[in-house]
């Protein structure tokens, strides 16, 4: 992968960009969230992505993070206008637990799946797979075993889609994501017999 052709959406005032390496610093009340539940809506959190037409396909990544308030989240996102995204990150709740989720964002309208895991996790693998306008997202603790977390459909994800990292603070916080390992290529979300 071509790390530095990869491009902004919201770029974050802190970052850097190596052949292998994405590091970024988050930066307070950013986020990604559409009316669901709470009502209110966020569209600033910053995603550097590349873009493809490219209907089957599977993207991997090393996540790390220092993430310490209410919130801070770092993964991967799909992002292709406000009301249409998707995206998958541990949710830093406490220093107890903490949320690996998922947010699919389908006509303005977010849900959120999660499970808890322990708060001293600070790395995890996520692998986004397409099949044309589906997705699957898996994570995995050691960069081999991949569990599935997601599969869904996305309205508006059928024709050139945009993908890549984020990582975000919605309260009054800023930590530092690190992203390595990435790679793309042939689809190993297999066809369903």
């Amino acid at each position: 992968m071509n790390l530095p052709e990869m491009m902004w959406t919201r770029a974050p005032k802190q970052f850097e960009i190596k052949d292998d390496e994405i590091v970024m610093k988050t930066e307070p009340n950013t986020d990604l969230w559409q009316r669901t539940y709470y009502g209110f809506r966020n569209d600033n959190a910053p995603v550097l992505q590349m873009t493809t037409s490219e209907k089957y396909f599977s993207f991997t990544v090393k996540t790390q993070f220092d993430s310490k308030r209410r919130f801070d989240q770092c993964g991967i996102a799909m992002y292709l206008d406000s009301d249409n995204w998707l995206k998958a990150s541990i949710e830093y709740e406490n220093d107890k637990f903490q949320r690996l989720g998922s947010v699919a964002t389908n006509h303005g309208y977010s849900d959120w799946a999660t499970t808890d895991i322990d708060a001293s996790i600070k790395t995890m693998w996520y692998r986004f797979s397409r099949r044309e306008s589906d997705y699957c997202i898996e994570c995995s603790y050691d960069g081999v075993n991949f569990k599935q977390m997601r599969i869904c459909h996305m309205w508006e994800g059928a024709g050139e889609i945009t993908f890549g990292v984020y990582a975000c603070s919605p309260e009054q916080s800023s930590f530092e994501a690190r992203f390595t390992e990435l790679s793309l290529g042939e689809c190993k979300w297999l066809a369903h017999e």
